[in-house]
């Protein structure tokens, strides 16, 4: 595992899950899941479906439980802030935030 990896499950939410930490926000009515990548050091913002019964596995519909990603500019700036936050307190550069694929 990563020693950045590591550092950031140590931060409120994230978990790892092989070369990536993830960690999930919710508030209002927006719903995000947050990778942070190790091997290509950046940060991806995916949408997450607000509906209980996705995200409980209870609805089968395939189309209403789909992650979608989304462009950094639609994101938050309160949650892209806290990002940054945690990648500086796991020892990760925080530009890698703003890093575009």
């Amino acid at each position: 595992m990563y020693d950045s990896i590591a550092a950031l499950v140590r931060q409120e939410g994230w978990r790892a899950e092989g070369d990536a930490a993830r960690v999930h926000y919710e508030g209002g009515d927006e719903r995000f899941a947050i990778e942070y990548y190790a091997g290509s050091d950046t940060v991806l913002y995916w949408t997450v479906p607000t509906d209980p019964d996705v995200r409980d596995g209870t609805d089968t519909n395939a189309d209403a439980g789909t992650a979608e990603p989304v462009p950094r500019a639609s994101v938050p700036d309160p949650l892209r802030e806290r990002i940054r936050r945690d990648l500086v307190a796991a020892d990760v550069d925080p530009a890698a935030e703003r890093r575009e694929i």
